[in-house]
């Protein structure tokens, strides 16, 4: 399975942390943090957002910029607010590294104007400032997993009290649902 990496850098709210380790484990993501964060690894809402997911995860911790670089090595993609390519005109390869900056400042600037060709962002109106951290993580890794055909992961759902019509070819036949026997009690 192709190895997706998703980096945050200096995250300051528990609860999107949280929700980025749920979209992490439901799809196989390696997840990179890089200190300072605004919690610890402890926090209740963090915990309380990541759910039963933790055990399905693999989570890394830096001490800073400089120690995730000496310590990785790939193709690294800024999703930032300010890059002028669209996340979704991109290549994302094997093993690359998507990092997205703490939710008040982005990623520092530095960082961007030293890589143009890897700044990237998601299209959003002109008077809206940014979107919320885990949505912005969600859809890039969606993204990337789209462009490698959603590797490993499961593309069909079931049904908990019915069952999904089928052709006789066994294909689904778009949703609609046979309806169970209910008995009158």
């Amino acid at each position: 399975m192709p190895i997706l990496n998703i980096v945050l850098v200096e995250p300051e709210i528990p609860q999107n942390t949280g929700n980025i380790v749920r979209t992490c484990a439901a799809t196989g993501a390696r997840l990179h943090i890089v200190k300072p964060m605004g919690f610890t690894p402890d926090d209740k809402k963090l915990k309380r957002a990541g759910l039963d997911y933790w055990q399905f995860m693999d989570i890394t911790y830096y001490e800073n910029l400089n120690e995730f670089f000496e310590k990785t090595h790939g193709d690294y993609f800024y999703f930032t607010t300010k890059g002028r390519q669209t996340h979704s005109d991109v290549s994302y390869p094997d093993n690359c590294y998507l990092l997205f900056g703490k939710e008040t400042a982005g990623l520092p600037e530095e960082l961007l104007i030293a890589h143009p060709e890897r700044c990237v962002r998601l299209p959003m109106m002109g008077e809206i400032r940014s979107l919320n951290l885990s949505n912005t993580v969600c859809v890039a890794v969606y993204e990337t997993l789209r462009q490698w055909n959603y590797p490993q992961l499961q593309n069909k759902g079931q049904l908990h009290k019915y069952k999904w019509r089928s052709d006789s070819a066994g294909n689904s036949l778009g949703g609609e649902p046979t309806q169970p026997t209910l008995s009158a009690e």
